[in-house]
């Protein structure tokens, strides 16, 4: 992935030859409300050692779609390590998701303390894919 390349004196910006740094899944929303994740909270919940997934189903009024939502508390560490664990989720989450996750349901994905920022990513991605499978099941 590289960087846009800026405009020198009268020249135009040339594209980038790489992946955009923005992942891109039209089929995915982000929650952004409160009340969105603490209704997820009520749902159904399964717990793995790399991620705990909490997951409801909306009703026919709500339209459309996955959504997905993430968090860590200040348990997993400081800013840095937060960060870190959020941006594994984001993208477990859309490697995942868009194959195993079921349209018209909400999913918040919760890092756990010092596990999921560490974790080899394979074993976060079947983690997913393990707790998905219990919810639906």
């Amino acid at each position: 992935m590289k960087p846009p390349v800026a405009p020198i004196a009268d020249q135009t910006v040339k594209p980038m030859d790489g992946p955009l740094a923005v992942s891109v899944c039209p089929d995915m929303r982000v929650l952004t409300k409160r009340a969105d994740f603490v209704r997820c909270s009520s749902g159904r919940r399964q717990g793995t050692p790399g991620i705990h997934l909490q997951a409801r189903e909306r009703g026919p009024d709500e339209a459309g779609g996955i959504r997905v939502g993430f968090t860590c508390s200040k348990k997993v560490g400081n800013a840095v390590a937060r960060n870190r664990a959020k941006r594994r989720l984001r993208e477990v989450a859309r490697l995942i998701l868009s194959t195993h996750g079921r349209p018209d349901w909400d999913y918040v994905l919760v890092g756990r303390a010092e596990v999921t920022a560490t974790l080899p990513f394979t074993q976060l991605q079947s983690d997913l894919i393990r707790a998905l499978k219990k919810v639906h099941g």
